[in-house]
């Protein structure tokens, strides 16, 4: 039954593919086997219960083999149609080009993007870590079941592709340092690449390397010999090591271009289709399904989970009944995405008008009270904790063996840090990642699988502006704003003091979608126009005129400040009224209505920017460029004020400038 079943999903896949006209032949037919035997013989899931939160996790990495799956999770009893099928990458069906967490049942992570999968899934690995160790069934010191409420394995199916990316070797080598050993890779290896042959490009013996990296290392010479995966699945799932397993395989096993590039991504011609199906045995008409079959995979699947389904349901009412007096289930707070209110009545923030303090320090004080009140807030950052300020205070850190802290070590690894944050908020957790906002770049590819995902990452940026001087021009970020605002579906939050960070949070923390916090080193005083319970419009005013507007200045971050004091020296000495809006959060901003957009910037008016960054995004709110005081050049190395002057960004530069425009 074994092989009907694996000819079966790689027929139905074919057919995907050469009814849609594009697609990835090569990967179907020479891995088959390996999804076979993951699915029949170790995954522990419930296709109906996507909710079961210890459920095992499944991440294809290699995401160009989407046929594949979709063939595989339609056999396995999963909610994907024929009609589905039948319209492989088409609007409106469950079974886009590359899969998409939320789109198709059975899809835990979008993939597509070589290595963010396996990236990914080193996150959802730690979740699991940490899970097992947050929900115990114990009470007042006793023990009450030595099974975890928690306990599932991450299987993950990559391709060379995905190993030569830089990203999967910093995740690798993260969860080598902490022995995730619920991470199970298996690795396709069949030597080719989209473009030739690997000799040409990836020769490095990749066992040996993850060995290296503390990983346990197993290899399948025969990447169509089920028994033989099995075994090696089974040896992994022992080990105190995250694995990987090196499957041999042929790319576009049976295909008349076996073994080669061309099958890689490019259709199967007619009699090539024609000699595989009869080869498979099966008929040579499209769609066709082994009904025995698929009740055979079906229920292999169900009666194996069914068994850990059950005990898992029996552990989760024992936890109920033990932690009864807790107002709200704590396991909810993981299955949902619940609101949290910083600013209300129980909890008074009181900031200090007389001393000045930069946003990355209000920033520190701020998250490590949420720590305290959010469960499932955790975070890290790349090694820099101790400049960003973003280390939780007497919350302890995550290390091989110890889970329950609430500090992410993540080392110097920023493209990987954004991944691993992405498979956390898929565990459940409301996450955050910090450094330099001139290392967003690394980031980014992360970064848009977040926004894509729609999952609610906080990206914590500092030093954020040309303001940090001394670094020069490669740690002072230009276009990184810019970068980060033109990402569909991410709020970019750049507060002018505590009381913006504050209002910040308010808005993140209950959001589905990711943020990005953009935070400053630099020390200024917080200021009493600013209001928290305004951040969630985008922008609000902060100076109103006295008399008669004459124009706005719109401003963000630290420049807010500065665009205060020009206004109020410009009303002293020139009798020029300007108003002041202060913009934390453009996106939020333009999605507000009509009326409220033009009652902080009606029609007509003179509208300035400050902003210490890339114009890039503002010609929308000004009538020409010589309205805008931002930064469109590389900084340099000097002092804060000398670069300020040599980027035109010095208060008399900007004062003499807005004199000018009334003149």
């Amino acid at each position: 039954m074994d092989e009907k079943i694996i000819n079966n999903i790689k027929s139905l896949a074919i057919d995907m593919i050469d009814k849609a006209g594009s697609g990835h032949p090569g990967i179907v037919l020479g891995a088959a086997p390996i999804i076979y035997t993951l699915y029949s013989r170790h995954m522990n899931v419930i296709p109906n219960d996507n909710n079961w939160l210890s459920r095992d996790r499944f991440v294809l990495s290699a995401g160009h083999g989407s046929a594949l799956l979709y063939a595989t999770l339609f056999m396995a009893g999963y909610d994907i149609s024929m009609e589905d099928l039948k319209h492989f990458r088409k609007q409106g069906y469950k079974t886009p080009g590359h899969p998409e967490y939320g789109v198709t049942p059975g899809v835990d992570v979008s993939t597509g993007p070589l290595g963010q999968g396996i990236a990914t899934a080193v996150g959802l690995a730690l979740g699991e870590k940490m899970l097992e160790n947050k929900f115990s069934l114990e009470k007042e010191g006793k023990i009450f079941s030595n099974k975890p409420l928690v306990n599932y394995n991450v299987f993950v199916l990559c391709g060379d592709g995905d190993l030569m990316e830089g990203i999967s070797y910093e995740a690798a080598s993260f969860a080598g340092t902490l022995n995730l050993n619920n991470l199970i890779v298996l690795y396709d290896s069949n030597n080719v690449s989209l473009d030739g042959d690997t000799s040409n490009t990836f020769t490095e013996n990749v066992l040996d390397r993850f060995k290296a990296m503390g990983w346990y290392t197993l290899k399948v010479g025969d990447g169509n010999n089920v028994n033989e995966i099995d075994k090696a699945i089974n040896a992994a799932k022992k080990s105190l090591r995250p694995t990987i397993i090196e499957v041999k395989t042929t790319i576009g096993y049976g295909s008349l271009n076996a073994g080669t590039n061309t099958v890689h991504g490019k259709l199967l011609e007619k009699d090539d289709l024609a000699q595989l199906k009869a080869s498979l045995e099966v008929p040579k008409e499209p769609f066709y399904v082994n009904e025995e079959a698929k009740k055979y995979f079906t229920r292999l699947i169900f009666e194996r989970s069914s068994v850990k389904h059950d005990l898992w349901s029996r552990l989760f009412s024992e936890y109920r009944t033990l932690n009864h007096e807790y107002d709200k289930d704590i396991v909810d707070i993981y299955i949902k995405n619940q609101n949290v209110e910083l600013i209300n009545g129980e909890r008074q923030w009181i900031f200090n008008y007389e001393e000045k303090e930069a946003t990355r320090d209000s920033n520190h004080e701020i998250i490590n009270e949420i720590a305290r009140q959010v469960p499932n807030f955790v975070g890290g950052s790349a090694d820099v904790a101790s400049s960003v300020r973003t280390n939780l205070r007497d919350l302890g850190e995550i290390k091989d063996g110890h889970y329950t802290g609430k500090n992410i070590m993540f080392g110097v690894r920023e493209h990987a840090m954004g991944a691993i944050l992405n498979g956390l908020a898929l565990t459940g957790f409301k996450t955050f990642g910090s450094t330099f906002l001139s290392f967003a770049d690394y980031m980014k590819p992360a970064i848009r699988m977040s926004a894509l995902m729609d999952l609610p990452v906080n990206y914590i940026f500092s030093h954020d502006s040309i303001n940090i001087g001394p670094d020069g021009p490669t740690h002072q970020p230009i276009e990184q704003l810019a970068m980060l605002r033109s990402t569909p579906n991410l709020n970019v939050f750049r507060p002018a003091d505590a009381n913006e960070v504050l209002g910040s949070w308010q808005v993140m923390l209950n959001s589905h979608n990711p943020n990005a916090l953009i935070l400053s080193r630099l020390e200024q005083n917080n200021l009493k126009c600013t209001n928290p319970l305004l951040v969630k419009n985008g922008a609000y005013i902060v100076r109103k005129e006295n008399r008669i507007l004459h124009g706005v200045i719109i401003a963000t971050g630290t420049e807010v400040t500065l665009a205060l004091n020009i206004a109020e020296t410009l009303f002293a000495k020139e009798g020029i009224d300007l108003r002041v809006v202060s913009m934390p959060c453009m996106e939020i901003f333009m999605n507000q209505p009509k009326e409220y957009k033009e009652s902080l910037i009606p029609m007509g008016v003179k509208v300035m920017v400050i902003e210490a960054g890339s114009s890039f995004g503002w010609h929308q709110f000004v009538y020409s460029d010589k309205y805008l005081f931002t930064v469109n050049d590389f900084g340099l190395s000097g002092s804060r004020d000398e670069v300020l002057r040599a980027c035109h960004l010095d208060f008399n530069y900007i004062y003499e400038s807005i004199l000018k425009l009334y003149k």
